[in-house]
């Protein structure tokens, strides 16, 4: 297959390939060669998303009834932290001398027409240790699509072979260990590894979705534990601020990233009641011109709407042509500075119009509070019920 592109913020982007994709490609090989005797050093196979892909078969590994066979990952253009990780599948019949002669066993079964397929995770595939993911708790990291194409690969090989029976096929991942802190597989749960991924077999170059569906997910196993009021931050500054300035612990706050107005949606989808979102003044002051994506390509406005409300407040032509000039909030915040009480009225006004923003946002279903702060600076402002949230959350750290 030729390389796929897609733009993206007038960027030429190249399409990439799932780990559930490598895994499925690795198995179809490793089968092949087992039950064929053909030496496989490419794969074709077609992903759920219609996209037919020839893969190389890097590595091939041979004993007495199993053949394990890797791929790389091969991410394109998208940042993604499993890119050029080796992954692994080691196809093989059960030993004649062993006591699970029935192939009992394995974290996932496929079982029809007399072929019973095991599948289960090796070094470096993550196992589940909490609810609301689509794995059961205990069971190796391997969601449902590439689970289908697994066993759609091998089941094929297995009728074009002739072959009833049992196999056991295991998944690896041996280089996942160093990346698996970078990922939100830890967040949500999943430990020892990664997950093996991807409901389409492809991989989107910057794509939200599977951002947003991390976040989602961290919602719901939250609130599905009993925490329905939700502290909620965009990033590292916003984590490390409530861990170590409010002394919140770190861990306690779901991250958002950009997606402010997204998550404000999922958390009354989920069902959750409040959410307190905590964070930096150069993301939350998007919110008060009701800028619920705070992404740079999005939009920006900070320096328009510190202006704008500077000028409500009183401040001269010159002052705010010379906010509308700042690069950074911090820089914009001195400049008001230079008036005496002009940033306290200029943040109240902000955060007064960021809390209309934000509850319109959210609705009658969740109370939504927020506060905003500088590491320069410290609390900036905050909406009219964020103290008591706030107040909340601490209690809560307290009686753990």
């Amino acid at each position: 297959m030729a390389d796929s592109y897609i733009y993206k913020n007038q960027k030429k982007l190249r399409w990439g390939y799932t780990t559930g994709t490598c895994a499925a490609a690795a198995s179809l090989a490793a089968a092949v060669m087992l039950l064929q005797g053909r030496r496989m050093e490419q794969v074709s196979l077609t992903t759920p998303k219609g996209v037919r892909l020839d893969l190389e078969v890097e590595e091939m590994d041979t004993g007495e009834n199993r053949v394990s066979c890797g791929v790389r990952k091969d991410a394109g253009d998208d940042p993604d932290v499993t890119d050029g990780l080796m992954v692994y599948s080691q196809v093989r019949l059960p030993d004649a001398d062993s006591v699970d002669v029935s192939g009992a066993g394995g974290d996932y079964v496929y079982e029809k027409d007399g072929l019973r397929l095991n599948l289960s995770g090796g070094v470096g595939v993550g196992r589940v240790t909490q609810c609301g993911l689509s794995c059961e708790v205990g069971k190796a990291a391997i969601n449902p699509v590439p689970r289908q194409m697994i066993f759609e690969q091998v089941a094929g090989v297995c009728r074009e072979s002739g072959f009833k029976g049992v196999l056991s096929i295991e998944i690896r991942v041996p280089g996942a260990f160093k990346v698996a802190d970078k990922t939100f597989n830890s967040r949500l749960g999943i430990q020892g590894g990664i997950s093996i991924l991807g409901t389409s077999g492809m991989v989107e170059p910057m794509s939200e979705t599977a951002l947003l569906d991390t976040i989602r997910l961290e919602l719901r196993q939250r609130i599905r534990k009993g925490e329905k009021n939700l502290l909620v931050t965009p990033g590292n500054y916003g984590e490390n601020f409530v861990g170590n300035v409010l002394g919140l612990g770190l861990g306690q706050a779901v991250k958002c990233s950009n997606f402010i107005g997204s998550t404000i949606d999922m958390a009354v989808e989920e069902g959750a009641e409040s959410i307190l979102l905590i964070g930096h003044g150069g993301k939350l002051i998007k919110l008060a011109a009701g800028i619920m994506n705070t992404h740079s390509s999005w939009a920006d406005g900070r320096m328009e709407i510190l202006a704008a409300h500077g000028a409500a407040c009183g401040a001269k032509r010159e002052l705010v042509e010379q906010i509308l000039e700042a690069v950074t909030v911090d820089e914009g915040l001195r400049l008001l500075e230079t008036e005496d009480g002009l940033r306290e009225q200029v943040m109240k006004r902000v955060m007064g119009r960021l809390e209309q923003h934000m509850k319109r946002r959210a609705g009658e279903r969740l109370r939504a509070e927020a506060i905003v702060f500088t590491n320069e600076r410290g609390i900036l402002g905050a909406t009219t019920g964020a103290d008591d949230l706030l107040m909340f959350f601490t209690d809560r750290m307290r009686n753990r």
